[in-house]
């Protein structure tokens, strides 16, 4: 099995040739995004945290942008990918954007109100989708940014716009947040959609399934649903209330390889047994979301996405059937959004992105409040040829901050190549300067919210000095642990 598989065979010694085959098969089409939700409760800054590992096959590249407010006159119009055309909203939000070009559902998204937005693919059962005007796919969670002030109205749009064009691809979940909700948002091909809310004092992770189990269609405060969500199931044949008991919509509307395939059931265990209070069983089903067994901080989620070894368990027991890796080469960036309240949000949404993958790389905080990122952050939006990006990462590594997502891609090929040693040298540097930032981040918070309010402009100068002086620190030491390699 690759390195994105699962130690399964092992501790299932009866399943048969034929099962197994179908199992690994099922594996295969499931590109391995990782996600994961932290209620405000459950986090040790009293905000929800948003984390994500974007894998997707190379040749990729990814751009960072910091775009702002926009106003747009009456009369206006958004023109999606497939033709499909709606009315433009007259203000839309600033955001950040992690751009993937040529990828049409592997962009991030986190707006001035700190809405979060990103994904996860999770296959679907459908097979006889209602599109209108081509459907919608790129687009949603760009309007999502551009439109919504908090995770619940971002929500409430996606459903609108799912139920009005139709979704065009199997399936997929949204993570929808903002600093004081965080929500998963599960749509199915055409023009169904079903989203729950992730408990404030609980913990939730997506790995290319849906996790959404049994839920109370009434609790409107916690469930929001395209209206015939029931009625389609039962029309198809998927969901029989006297056979099958209460709703469970991963069940009834998952693609059933998806759901069984272990690649993804078992790297949500293996994140969730990272924070669970009380040990899962993987046999019996996994649960939405969990208690953890304390507090989560963003280094703690930071060191989930890191978790890249199958034949380490990490914190999950001796013993435990299935253990699998949560970020890979295939990594091409990952991030986890601290979305705080109680401060101005310039301040209190941090955006801390990783180039590469993150058991090769480091987490460099940006506030949202400065200009822009680096330039070397936003590069050419395109897609490059395969040989194009073997040229690149392959060629002698350069500290080049003109061009941060070859840099760091480059250095993380030259890691690799040198094996098990220097991969772990790098993730100890990489918490070393990353431990020194959160120790940082405290002192130079405080003095930029004592400024923010008469001297804007110094508050934000401060953050971004504090942004630099990271990123220098990475660069330097990239160059300082290839060469104690050579």
């Amino acid at each position: 099995m690759s390195s994105r598989t699962c130690r399964w065979a092992k501790a299932r010694p009866t399943l048969t040739l034929a099962l197994l085959l179908t199992i690994v098969g099922a594996s295969r089409p499931c590109r391995a995004c990782f996600s994961i939700v932290v209620g405000k409760d459950a986090s040790a800054d009293g905000g929800v945290i948003v984390a994500h590992n974007e894998d997707d096959e190379a040749p990729q590249i990814v751009n960072h942008h910091k775009v702002p407010r926009r106003s747009h006159p009456p009369g206006a119009t958004v023109t999606l990918r497939q033709g499909g055309v709606l009315e433009q909203a007259q203000r839309a939000w600033a955001y950040l954007w992690s751009e993937m070009p040529g990828m049409s559902f592997s962009d991030s998204y986190i707006n001035e109100w700190g809405v979060t937005v990103t994904s996860d693919n999770c296959p679907s059962r459908e097979d006889k989708p209602q599109l209108t005007d081509g459907g919608i796919g790129y687009m949603l969670r760009r309007l999502v940014a551009e439109r919504a002030r908090t995770a619940r109205e971002g929500v409430l749009l996606a459903g609108k716009l799912v139920e009005r064009f139709g979704y065009v691809d199997s399936g997929r979940t949204y993570i929808i947040a903002d600093p004081g909700e965080g929500w998963l948002f599960c749509v199915v091909q055409g023009k169904r959609w079903l989203a729950r809310r992730v408990p404030d004092d609980e913990v939730a992770m997506v790995a290319n399934t849906y996790t959404i189990r049994a839920v109370d269609l009434q609790d409107k405060a916690n469930v929001l649903a395209s209206a015939d969500i029931l009625d389609y199931a039962k029309s198809r044949g998927w969901y029989n209330p006297q056979a099958d008991g209460p709703f469970d919509f991963a069940r009834v509307y998952a693609n059933p390889k998806a759901a069984a395939s272990p690649n993804n059931t078992g790297r949500q265990w293996s994140g969730l047994s990272y924070v669970a209070r009380d040990r899962l069983e993987p046999d019996r089903g996994l649960p939405f979301s969990v208690v953890p067994k304390h507090k989560l901080s963003v280094r703690d989620v930071m060191q989930i996405l890191r978790h890249d070894k199958e034949t380490e368990s990490g914190p999950a027991p001796a013993d435990s059937p299935l253990v699998c890796a949560l970020c890979s080469g295939a990594t091409q960036t990952s991030f986890a959004a601290q979305l705080r309240r109680g401060m101005p949000l310039d301040i209190g949404i941090v955006y801390w992105v990783c180039l590469s993958s993150p058991r090769a790389s480091f987490y460099i905080p940006f506030h949202f409040g400065l200009s822009d990122l680096p330039a070397g952050f936003r590069l050419e939006s395109q897609r490059p040829t395969k040989e194009a990006f073997e040229t690149r990462v392959q060629a002698p590594f350069t500290v080049n901050p003109q061009e941060a997502f070859w840099m760091f891609s480059n250095f993380s090929d030259k890691i690799d190549r040198r094996g098990p040693h220097a991969a772990a040298a790098v993730k100890a540097e990489a918490q070393r300067i990353e431990r020194d930032a959160f120790a940082l981040q405290k002192s130079v918070e405080e003095t930029a919210r004592r400024s923010y309010k008469d001297d804007n402009a110094t508050a934000l100068r401060l953050l971004e000095n504090y942004s630099k002086g990271i990123y220098l620190s990475c660069m330097e030491a990239m160059d300082s642990l290839l060469a104690a390699n050579d």
